[in-house]
């Protein structure tokens, strides 16, 4: 890359983050307290709705570790897409609604921690810092795999130390997080999801034309390894088992637990528009996943060189910059930090709502005024955001494998505490409370295991997920026959 394209791709980028800068000033005009900035004072459309919350969900693991997942492995990713897919359907179609109405019924629940608090008539002070403990921890973790996202960006693009590459790419989402909370972060996330998509697109079909078309991908695949054409088999020729495709398939369940995304549900203006919110985010996250799986196979036969373990994950970012001109390369470059700090954003402005509303308020100053909540939440921001910041500086993680121990941990936690609270009429309070401590601490211990192989190679959102279930039914049952 000559210096003339590099200046070209930073002045793309200095537009992206101004235009983001300025959605962030003009936020913090209408932010006056912490319902405006946690929940942007339920006021999104349907279409801010649905993009916001799937530029959200779909982090910097979708334009680099899923790339580089098909890259590696090529039609196996297939499981993993379809998994997603199904699952984001049945998340907008059974979740969405139903909390939105409820959180408001409940005397305008903001977060998790008070939904749940206020569903189960919490006398007992517990179940809100409990659920508001396990978000900071897994968002904590989750933060920092966006901010290896941002390293690996600038590491490649600008030669930049991995440690500073962290630090620079984490800057303006902190600014207008800081600023303008979640308005600032649901606008710009129309703007980065709307690159996002057209980033994907244009690449899978650059590289798609490049290896001349799908029977011409069909080919490449198989000449460079017919395994990678096989979805029963890893590419070393071992069948996936059981394991390896329930593990795929089931990062479809995450999405009911991720308060990110939740949150956007919440958020909406009119709840019996959330149908129009779901078909957009269907039909963009359904064109994204394919798209970036074609990114990452295409790139087999496009790219002159072979990239290797945490480096297949740049893909996405190698084929932007040697197949397009510069300013173009730059636009699809930008979505690569789009998708970050859609994702970082949302996480880092959650886990401030957590600290604020759920611990200082929920424990300390039950009295705190509005201005003091609100300042609470933005210096909340600055704390997580420096502890994701100190565990992203191992340059050896890989994005898809902390998205992965995040997600699960989410999905694990509150996915079936989530589901069954609004349509099992049955759960208790102490359920919930079984249901959140099991669900959290299988993910973590079955985590600790994984390296032993076996059936601790099955993805740890499985075993958790069906803990947290039955835990919550087998409680809500012996209660109900007391």
């Amino acid at each position: 890359m000559t210096q003339h394209d590099t200046r070209t791709i930073v002045a793309t980028f200095a537009v992206y983050l101004a235009i983001c800068l300025a959605l962030g000033f003009v936020a913090w005009r209408r932010t006056t307290n912490l319902k405006d900035f946690i929940l942007g004072g339920r006021s999104l459309g349907p279409w801010v709705t649905a993009l916001s919350a799937q530029a959200t969900d779909m982090s910097g693991w979708l334009l680099l570790g899923l790339p580089g997942f098909a890259y590696l492995a090529g039609v196996e990713s297939a499981w993993l897409v379809g998994g997603l897919i199904v699952g984001t359907w049945l998340n907008w179609r059974f979740v969405a609604q139903p909390l939105r109405e409820r959180t408001e019924a409940l005397g305008d629940a903001l977060t998790l921690p008070a939904y749940f608090e206020r569903a189960f008539s919490d006398t007992l002070g517990l179940l809100r810092p409990l659920t508001a403990f396990f978000i900071l921890v897994f968002f904590i973790l989750y933060a920092s795999s966006q901010f290896v996202a941002a390293g690996r960006l600038f590491e490649s693009l600008f030669g930049l130390p991995y440690a500073w590459a962290v630090f620079w790419g984490s800057i303006v989402m902190l600014a207008y997080t800081f600023l303008g909370g979640f308005l600032a972060v649901s606008w710009s996330d129309v703007l980065q999801g709307t690159l996002m998509f057209f980033a994907l697109v244009l690449v899978a079909a650059m590289g798609v034309h490049l290896v001349g078309g799908f029977d011409g991908l069909h080919a490449t695949l198989n000449a460079f390894n017919a395994e990678l054409l096989n979805p029963w088999t890893n590419v070393e020729g071992a069948p996936l088992g059981w394991i390896g495709i329930t593990s795929s398939l089931a990062w479809g369940l995450g999405y009911c637990g991720q308060p990110h995304i939740l949150a956007r549900f919440m958020a909406i203006r009119d709840p019996q528009a959330m149908h129009v919110a779901r078909r957009v985010a269907m039909t963009w996250q359904i064109v994204v996943l394919i798209a970036a799986m074609l990114v990452g196979m295409t790139a087999l036969g496009a790219l002159p060189v072979r990239l290797e373990g945490a480096e297949a994950e740049k893909v996405f970012i190698h084929m932007s910059a040697q197949f397009f001109p510069p300013w173009i390369a730059g636009i699809c470059l930008a979505g690569v930090l789009a998708a970050i700090m859609s994702t970082a954003s949302a996480q880092l402005l959650l886990s401030s709502a957590a600290f604020a509303e759920d611990f200082y308020r929920g424990l300390i100053r039950k009295q705190a005024g509005a201005t003091e909540l609100l300042w609470v939440g933005r210096l909340g921001v600055l704390g997580v955001a420096a502890v994701a910041f100190v565990l992203a500086l191992d340059p050896g993680s890989t994005v898809l494998a902390r998205v992965g121990d995040a997600w699960a941990g989410f999905g694990a936690t509150f996915g079936p505490a989530i589901v069954l609270s609004l349509h099992w009429k049955r759960m208790t309070r102490a359920s919930a409370y079984a249901g959140i401590l099991v669900g959290g601490l299988t993910v973590v211990a079955w985590m600790a295991l994984a390296d032993r192989g076996g059936i601790f190679a099955l993805y740890a959102m499985v075993p958790g997920f069906l803990a947290s279930f039955l835990a919550i039914l087998v409680v809500g049952n012996l209660q109900r026959h007391r």
